[in-house]
């Protein structure tokens, strides 16, 4: 067996080498033209039914919206009843012809198992489970007081994930239906303070290409990898080390730092087109789709950009990061260039305050 293991380590490094540069041309073409096809034959959602978990809020809350835009009847998911009501009653009037609320908790085995029954219940089939729910921990690993105050990332972020999946995909089996994990870039950038959220997204990337491999056809399974997109974290909300939900715009400005923001509604169109076609992947925006290859080829140059971007010295404050003092920079000459007028960043706050409140949804 170990003479087996010696001539394949030999053999099996040279012939990929000499095989894939003839493959990839030929496969890149047949991907394309799968693509065309999938997106002219893309699946129409109206009067079908969507279950989306982490409803009440940013991605998920846009989700429905979408969902709701192209007809489909929708069962919506979080903790948080009232807010989940209010964006009920938006995809009703944005179009969808039908929607129920389900308070629930993700991390409980028990609510996962009576939404995915109700959902039936209430509509007769479940068609997409779109598995959003998640929550982001930002501390560096050795400042936890605790370790255990960031198990809710694993409970919410992966058990949520594939607690919902379990008791959902008997019904997905019989209607052909499809799951749209919600995962992260981080699930494959080695992301300083952002250790148990990159490993919790890791797992949920590596839950469904397996449940891909396990169910082939009867289950189609899109993974998407978002990037930096406009949600409560981009707003500085996260769990600190004490395992406590809290707003910090100072941490924020550590890790979004000049990193372009997507908008929130163009990720969700993005998503269920993506859904709809049947993709087996999507990053969003598109480009975040190069940080893999980087990672794959040349992980040494991903690790050193982070750490010499986001970690500082010993004895420094982690807000004195690289990342921050960047985005100071660019504030300062911004402010300089208009002198007497309102801060860029809390100028665009303004504008998507009002636009948001005028909002006819």
């Amino acid at each position: 067996m170990e003479l087996i293991n010696k001539f394949l380590n030999v053999t099996v490094p040279f012939v990929a080498l000499v095989t894939l540069p003839f493959f990839m041309p030929p496969y890149f073409l047949f991907k394309f033209l799968l693509f065309t096809i999938r997106t002219i034959f893309s699946e129409d959602v109206a009067g079908k039914v969507v279950l989306i978990t982490g409803a009440s809020s940013v991605i998920g809350e846009h989700l429905a919206y979408e969902y709701a835009r192209r007809g489909a009847c929708l069962a919506l998911v979080a903790r948080r009843e009232l807010r989940l009501r209010e964006v009920a009653r938006r995809a009703e009037l944005i179009g969808s012809p039908n929607v129920t609320v389900i308070p629930g908790d993700v991390t409980k085995v028990e609510d996962c198992k009576h939404f995915a029954e109700a959902t039936v219940r209430h509509f007769g089939r479940l068609d997409h489970l779109v598995a959003n729910a998640g929550v982001a921990p930002v501390c560096m690993f050795e400042d936890y007081p605790d370790i255990t105050r960031a198990a809710p990332a694993m409970d919410i972020n992966f058990w949520g994930s594939a607690y919902s999946a379990c008791f959902a995909i008997p019904y997905l089996k019989q209607s052909k239906g499809k799951i749209i994990a919600i995962a992260s870039a981080a699930g494959w950038l080695p992301v300083p303070r952002m250790t148990i959220y990159c490993a919790s997204k890791a797992a949920v990337i590596a839950l469904y290409e397996t449940l891909r491999v396990e169910y082939g056809e009867d289950i189609r399974i899109t993974i998407v990898s978002p990037g930096v997109i406009e949600s409560e974290m981009t707003e500085g909300k996260f769990l600190n080390k004490a395992g406590k939900l809290e707003v910090d715009k100072e941490m924020r400005d550590v890790r979004v730092s000049l990193m372009p923001v997507r908008s929130t509604e163009e990720c969700a169109q993005a998503v269920v087109n993506s859904a709809c076609r049947g993709d087996k992947y999507l990053a969003e925006p598109s480009w975040v789709r190069v940080s893999f290859f980087l990672k794959a080829f040349w992980p040494e140059i991903i690790e050193c950009f982070n750490h010499m971007l986001l970690v500082t010295g010993p004895g420094a404050s982690q807000r004195d990061a690289v990342s921050k003092r960047l985005l100071d920079i660019v504030r300062g000459i911004k402010e300089f260039l208009t002198p007497n007028t309102v801060p860029f960043h809390e100028l665009t706050a303004r504008l998507d305050h009002e636009r948001y409140r005028r909002s006819p949804y």
